[in-house]
């Protein structure tokens, strides 16, 4: 078996998690989280849209970590991201963080927003 170094190259891969924080990059995030080519920070949740929407242009995809447990998306947050052109995948947290890692060792085009488990 071949096994190849992963190179993560403008974002930062999700490197552990807890009960309230994610470590991302090294750096250890209190609360919701976003993680995208444009850079780590922290997220207000599903009300705070507007840094999902900026994210339009630079992601094809969101992955929503909704927390321990996979749950729906409050409405019309789906609609609104997919009306700006960004595919929107809700699944749970952990889910979340290591499919964002497989994809992002990838190059693809994908951002994550989580709320901590």
């Amino acid at each position: 078996m071949r096994l190849n170094e992963i190179v993560f190259n403008d974002a930062k891969p999700v490197e552990g998690y807890g009960p309230g924080f994610f470590r991302i990059g090294g750096q250890v995030i209190n609360g919701p989280v976003i993680a995208a080519p444009t850079g780590t920070r922290t997220w207000g949740g599903f009300d705070d849209l507007e840094p999902l929407l900026e994210l339009a242009g630079h992601t094809d995809v969101i992955f929503i970590g909704t927390g321990a447990e996979i749950s729906h998306l409050p409405d019309g947050l789906r609609t609104k991201l997919e009306s700006a052109g960004v595919g929107v995948e809700p699944m749970a947290s952990p889910a979340a963080a290591r499919t964002y890692n497989i994809l992002l060792s990838e190059g693809r085009r994908i951002a994550l927003a989580m709320l901590p488990i």
